[in-house]
């Protein structure tokens, strides 16, 4: 698992596959910004399997530690 944040957009992606190709995501679900407070998406190859978490405004939705393995 790989997280990457870019603070000039101020949003994380969590990777749960070691690679995402071009094209490699099947199907993005968008997440109710109201249930969780914020905008996340969830990125799903054509099989069903969850390989990444797209996370705006990570500032105010992770922690410290997080953002700063992140940014490492």
């Amino acid at each position: 698992m790989k997280i990457k944040f870019d603070s000039e957009a101020d949003a994380a992606y969590i990777y749960l596959a070691d690679e995402i190709r071009a094209g490699g995501v099947a199907r993005t679900y968008l997440c109710d910004p109201v249930e969780v407070r914020g905008m996340i998406n969830l990125d799903f190859v054509a099989n069903g399997r969850l390989i990444g978490i797209e996370i705006m405004d990570a500032s105010r939705m992770l922690t410290e530690d997080v953002l700063d393995e992140a940014k490492c």
